[in-house]
Parts: C-alpha cells; structure tokens; sequence
C-alpha cells in the first residue's frame, strides 16, 4: 500500500514535469522548423474568396470593435457574415448600423429566432457563405491585418489541410487572473500546439476564437455539432475521421478577452475540459484506426483525466495527514525541478511572443503563482467535468454571455 501511496504521488508531481519537457522540446524544435521554411505570402492574384463568420449574442460590448478589425483586414477578397443568435440587447441594432457604415465590405446578416448555441449560429451562417475558405472567428476576437493572410496561406500549402487555427493573445490584463492567463496563452497554449503540430502533425484542437476551414472540408463533416459543449474540439476530431489534417498556424494573431473572475474562468475550463471528454467518448475508434501522433493526444487525454482524480486522492490524503498525524511529505526535488522547468517553458514563451503580444519583463515574475495557478485550476475543471458528464452525459451546447472581463 505504501508503495502504491509513492507511486500516486511521485506521478501527480512527476506529470506535470514530464508534459513540460516535451512541450519545451517540440516547440523548440518546432521553431527552428519554421525558420528555415520558405513561406511566401498568398497575393492579390492568387487568394482564394473568403467568407468570415462572427456569430454573436448578447454581444453589443465588443462587436463593433471585433468587425472593426475585420475591415482593416489586409486581405484583399472576403465577406463578412454577422449572426444574431436571437440576443436580448441591441447587438442586431450595432450589425445594422455596422452594415450601414461600412457599405465597401459585403456584409450579410443572420438572425436566428432562437438560441441554439454557437454550432448552430455557425451552420446558419455556412449556408449563405459564398468562400472557397470560410473564417470562423468570435465577436471578441480582434484579427492582426495579416491573419486571414496567414492562415489561408497556410491551408494553400497544405492541400491535405481541412482547418488551420491562429494564436490566442489576452488584451484584457488588467487584473490578476487576466495576467495570469495571458501566461497561459503564451507560455502553455501557443507551446502545447508547437510541440503537439511538430511532434505529432496534429492537435488536441482548433481554438474557435481563430480558425479557417476549407469549405469542402466544413461540407465532408457536416458543419458543426449543436449538441456538443465545445464545437471546436468536436469539429477537429471529426475532420480526422474524415482523413483531414488540421493546423497550427502561430503567425495568424487574435487578440481576446478571458474572464477576469474566478467563477467565470473554471465554468469556461470545465466546459473544455467536458469537450475532452466527449472527444474520448466519440473517437474510442481512433486508438486503433487514427495515426500514431492522434492517438497519443488521446491518451494524453486520458492522463490528464487520471492525473486529475489521483492528484485530488492525494491532496486528501495529505489533508488527513497533516490535521490528524500532523505529518506533511512532499516531494521537494520534484517541486523545484517542476519551477525550474515551468520558468524555462514560460521565458521560451515570453521570447517568442514577446513583440506579437506586446509583453513586459515583469510578466516573467508571475511564474511561480502560475504554476499552482494552473494546475489547480486544471485540476477542478476536469473534477467538474467528469461530474457534470456523468450525471447529463446529453448535455446539448447552449450559449450564455461569457464572463470576458468588459
């Protein structure tokens, strides 16, 4: 038993270690791949019609500037297709008056009489979308000129390529969590796609706030799926049942709110971390039918599941110990080499971002908060998760007004 007891706890501290490893090491080799690419730019003449699809409720806050950015956009041929999901406040009034004000851009808008969730919005929006390429993006999200640029040029030299999704970077840091999670951003999402696209050729999944797809691509799928809780994950899963590959594409900037409060950001994790699992539910075929890099960003899905109950076990244990036998074992070397690491991974994420994300050095002195942060956070996420997909494994994607910190 107590041999059990050591190895349950030498993993929970030792997983972390062993993911940050591999994440430093794909993505630095993922870098220097990139830099010895020849990557010329798609031209006027040669860019394929896109079509960009905001789907937005309740959303009056940040639409204005979203399509704002969208009409400084550097690409020469696109439409946008703004979708009102039946909101309550006067988003369908801003999409008029934007459609109004910028008359030299095709603008089409969408309204739906019911809330039926993103996925839905989506689907609504692809049947009157006229691209060869179509754009999904939120009505947060605020595109870099060059990003459509970026990311279609990336789909054109990969025809094997149904979806290729752009890099996340948090605007709204005005609190502590935003900071914090601007860390994550950069330092462990942007590493974890590096590393996950080099070493494997995918990733776990698309981020819905950036992504462009290939329209036969959208077609072979069907779309997107209303009855799961996270469309983006869904969606990359079933383009590799259906023999596409999907992207990462770090050159393509969106620029996004996170929730800036605590409630807000572990309902957000939970609902990703509940897409993990449905993932694992939907694709069980994949651990025998998919290549080899996608079954292992499955089982890394089930570590991660596993790593979540044993480190919640463990934190009970020690709980018991210290109240009652007023004992505390930690493991000591593991947790220094653990910050070490988490300090190396988030200084590689600081360098590379640090131009693109407009960062400060003293950013860097967060780190040690960051990684109980993260980690704990993960942690009651996947907890929530798996309660929430036991007890309504039917749960059908709704949408809500997100906490996004405006």
């Amino acid at each position: 038993m107590l041999v059990i007891s050591h190895l349950s706890s030498t993993f929970v501290v030792g997983y972390p270690i062993t993911l940050s490893i591999i994440w430093i090491t794909g993505c630095v080799f993922s870098a220097l791949f990139r830099h010895q690419q020849v990557r010329p730019l798609i031209t006027c003449s040669t860019s394929p019609f896109v079509s960009i699809l905001v789907p937005a409720h309740n959303e009056s806050a940040t639409l204005a500037e979203a399509v704002q950015s969208l009409i400084n956009l550097d690409y020469p041929r696109y439409e946008l297709i703004l979708i009102d999901d039946c909101s309550q406040d006067d988003t369908l009034t801003i999409m008029n008056n934007l459609q109004a004000t910028y008359s030299q851009i095709a603008i089409t808008i969408v309204t739906l009489p019911v809330n039926r969730g993103k996925a839905n919005a989506l689907n609504e929006g692809f049947k009157v979308a006229k691209g060869t390429d179509i754009v999904a993006i939120d009505a947060d999200s605020l595109l870099a000129p060059d990003a459509v640029t970026q990311l279609i040029t990336t789909l054109l030299q990969h025809p094997d390529c149904g979806a290729v999704t752009g890099k996340p970077v948090v605007r709204n840091r005005s609190t502590l969590i935003g900071r914090l999670q601007l860390l994550e951003y950069i330092g462990v999402i942007d590493l974890i796609k590096k590393a996950q696209s080099y070493l494997t050729g995918s990733i776990t999944t698309v981020s819905g706030v950036i992504v462009a797809f290939r329209r036969d691509a959208l077609k072979a799928v069907g779309g997107w799926n209303p009855a799961v809780m996270t469309e983006d994950i869904d969606i990359t899963w079933r383009l590799y049942r259906h023999n596409w590959q999907v992207a990462y594409e770090p050159r393509a900037i969106c620029w996004i709110l996170v929730p800036e409060r605590l409630r807000g950001l572990i309902k957000q994790r939970q609902r990703w971390s509940r897409g993990g699992l449905e993932v694992l539910a939907t694709n069980w075929r994949g651990f025998y039918q998919n290549p080899l890099g996608q079954r292992f960003l499955l089982l890394e899905t089930i570590v991660s599941n596993l790593w979540a109950l044993l480190t919640a076990i463990s934190i009970l244990s020690y709980t018991i110990n210290l109240i009652f036998l007023h004992d505390l074992a930690l493991h000591g070397n593991l947790l220094f080499i653990l910050l070490v690491l988490s300090t190396l991974q988030f200084t590689i994420g600081f360098v590379a971002s640090q131009v693109t994300a407009k960062l400060a050095g003293t950013e860097l002195l967060l780190v040690p908060i960051y990684v109980v942060y993260y980690w704990m956070v993960n942690l009651l996420s996947c907890l929530a998760a798996m309660e929430s997909y036991v007890v309504d494994p039917q749960r059908r994607g709704t949408w809500r007004s997100p906490d996004r910190g405006v």
